[in-house]
């Protein structure tokens, strides 16, 4: 089975933070069910799976619509309520169609409104507006709640990848999402255009003294793009500024390749936990340690997520870097693609997260060390608190 693993999809369109795909066979008309029949052999002992195949039969029976049945739409519907039960927002159910979708987003390049979605506390929130995107420049923030898609559509009872599909589409054409936001008495809409998603991997600049270094997301250019500040950047000042915010994550061997510059080989940047203490997979710096010696500060807020998170755990668990913002997002699992036999997908959690002191990421989130709150008339005068407090506390190092 190839698995391809990703702390977090980018750019709003998709959400996927990890994927396993394997070639089953296809089929096509699903017969009606005469009996209780075809019982898996290793079905749980007190299951009693009767009772589906009894509500099957009834329905088969003495249902009278103004169509007629559609058995696979029956099959498909009765899996997605089953992987609804597990109450796992990042574990669904796509049919064939959102399987092809989900493959093509993830394999190349595509049009969106440039937002990582996800479900916090059984809403459609923000994850983080990545930065020169539609809706970075419409002002769409971490931690907004999607209430409507196109003024019709109510978000309370779809999945991620549901709202995905409705947000996406091509480029040049609108969407209109409806935001609640904290603080606000009601809803407002914004109407956003999609275009091609093109963001960068970091930008940095000095700042009295430190080096400010904010990174985009963690893509195979973020490597590249940070070895090349070595030479440019952190040759001027020991004083770094890492900003994570608003950051959704991306590959998680370039997050453990980012740590590794930081870290000393061997240190654990990220647990992989499987379900038990011996089922685990652990994760070790493996790079040069060329900034150990460096003084660091994380900045984190809400829209810091899954491989940021990672990055930003590592450092104050290894070394007891500074976290500085806001309580991060806590997006800590690991996802898989299960290929079924008409071609429909499983999207299933399989692992989550743990920072190396065995903190649980997912759900979880991690709380900075120092707290600072960017409020309504900051954004609007362009003020930034957090950075100005996270210069003073690496200066003072």
């Amino acid at each position: 089975m190839k698995k391809l693993i990703i702390a977090v999809l980018l750019f709003g369109v998709v959400v996927s933070f990890a994927g396993g795909f394997y070639a089953g066979q296809t089929y096509g008309y699903v017969p009606p069910i005469r009996g209780v029949t075809n019982l898996e052999e290793n079905q749980p002992e007190d299951v009693d799976f009767s009772l589906f195949w009894e509500a099957w039969r009834v329905i088969q029976e003495k249902y009278v619509g103004l169509e007629p049945l559609d058995y696979r739409a029956m099959v498909h519907g009765a899996i997605q309520g089953m992987v609804k039960s597990l109450g796992d927002p990042y574990t669904t159910f796509m049919t064939p169609e959102d399987t092809k979708i989900f493959l093509e987003d993830i394999s190349g390049s595509f049009s969106g409104v440039g937002i990582e979605i996800g479900i916090r506390d059984d809403t459609l929130q923000v994850i983080a507006p990545l930065e020169g995107t539609p809706a970075a420049r419409v002002g769409l923030r971490a931690g907004d709640h999607i209430v409507q898609i196109d003024k019709d559509t109510a978000t309370a009872d779809l999945t991620v990848d549901q709202a995905v599909s409705l947000i996406r589409g091509p480029e040049g054409t609108k969407v209109t999402l409806t935001i609640l936001r904290d603080g606000w008495d009601e809803p407002r809409d914004f109407e956003i255009e999609r275009a091609v998603i093109n963001i960068p991997s970091l930008q940095w600049e000095m700042k009295d003294g430190v080096v400010y270094v904010k990174i985009f997301q963690f893509s195979e250019k973020l490597r590249d793009d940070f070895r090349d500040l070595q030479r440019d950047a952190f040759q001027s000042s020991d004083k770094i500024v890492l900003d994570l915010r608003n950051n959704p994550g991306g590959f998680l061997h370039v997050a453990v390749d980012i740590a590794g510059w930081f870290l000393q080989r061997g240190d654990v940047v990220v647990i992989e936990d499987y379900g038990s203490a011996a089922d685990q997979e652990v994760h070790k710096a493996s790079g040069s340690a060329r900034l150990y010696d460096h003084k660091v500060v994380v900045l984190i807020n809400e829209g810091t997520a899954s491989a940021s998170e990672i990055l930003a755990g590592a450092l104050r668990d290894n070394r007891g870097t500074l976290l500085i913002g806001q309580k991060s997002f806590g997006k800590g699992s690991v996802q898989e693609i299960k290929e079924l036999e008409d071609k429909s997908s499983l999207k299933i959690t399989i692992a989550q997260w743990l920072t190396p002191k065995g903190n649980r990421i997912g759900g979880e989130g991690l709380e900075p060390d120092i707290v600072v709150e960017k409020s309504e008339e900051d954004f609007n005068e362009g003020r930034d608190p957090q950075l100005d407090r996270a210069i003073e506390a690496v200066k003072n190092l």
